[in-house]
């Protein structure tokens, strides 16, 4: 997948197989544009088809993870940028468009993140208030520096958390907590965001990176196939009937139980050494 330095954002790769995205607009708050959202689906989409990669990382530079959308009205430094894709029209002339723009340009990042089977990690950094903290939720696990804040924010401008921020929340917390946390605008500490099930763990600053990695390698290395079709029936099952998820991990299973990974572990547990997974996955 392509590396380097894009609009918003900063990518790099490590062993074996960690996409670090950072987002690298510190001065702003790291706030998102419509071209660093696409970039991020673009990325998001090579992260997927890319078999070397297994696991993505994000995190913010500076005191900030994302502030949620740059409305400062100022375009943001493009010094080195590389655009991954074109620009186009990002709607809000007239409702119809503003509907069209949120389901075309805004909303497909965090679908984009959700539906991706490989797995995300959130290091929060610092504050991820509106569309960050709608992408943090969207990740997989989430871990917070004691000095971050998360909260939702939009209705302090009478906006509306709406790119699945609700959704995200109401899975994660339920309807009365996310009424609470919506309506009061909330932005809470690290360690209530803990308590309210919004973050896995709270580490000290100088340790984010550290845990985050650690946690990373340890997600990379395990048997990928399995883990991703896992992923996706975990979130299969919130939204199903019990016998439509007993069905739906049926013929998964019936896909990893044939997986050269399942034989590997078996004949690890009965030799009494780790497993070695995933031997030529990342070789096409």
């Amino acid at each position: 997948m392509d590396t380097g330095k894009f609009r918003g954002f900063e990518l790099t790769v490590e062993d074996p197989g960690i996409a670090l995205v950072t987002f690298n607009q510190p001065e702003r708050l790291n706030g998102m544009t419509q071209p660093m959202k696409r970039d991020l689906v673009e990325t998001l989409l090579q992260a997927q088809m890319d078999d070397a990669v297994r696991v993505v990382v994000f995190t913010g530079s500076g005191r900030a993870f994302s502030a949620g959308d740059d409305i400062t009205g100022k375009p943001p430094s493009s010094d080195g940028a590389t655009a991954l894709v074109g620009d186009i029209p990002s709607g809000h002339q007239d409702p119809i468009s503003t509907y069209e723009g949120l389901r075309a340009l805004s909303q497909p990042l965090n679908d984009a993140v959700r539906s991706l089977d490989k797995l995300s990690i959130a290091a929060i950094n610092g504050v991820a208030i509106q569309a960050g903290l709608s992408l943090a939720l969207a990740c997989d696990f989430r871990i917070a520096s004691s000095e971050a804040r998360l909260g939702s924010g939009t209705l302090r401008f009478g906006l509306m958390p709406d790119e699945g921020g609700q959704f995200l929340l109401v899975q994660l917390m339920g309807v009365a907590k996310t009424m609470d946390f919506l309506m009061h605008h909330r932005i809470v500490p690290a360690d209530e965001a803990l308590e309210l099930g919004l973050v896995h763990e709270v580490v000290p600053p100088e340790k984010l990176m550290e845990r985050a990695m650690e946690q990373a390698q340890e997600l990379a290395n395990g048997p990928q196939v399995a883990m991703r079709l896992l992923k996706r029936s975990v979130y299969n099952a919130a939204e199903m009937t019990w016998a439509h998820a007993l069905d739906e991990i049926a013929a998964k299973t019936a896909i990893s139980d044939h997986h050269p990974d399942a034989r590997e572990g078996m004949r690890a547990f009965r030799e009494k050494r780790p497993a070695k997974f995933n031997e030529g996955l990342d070789k096409r």
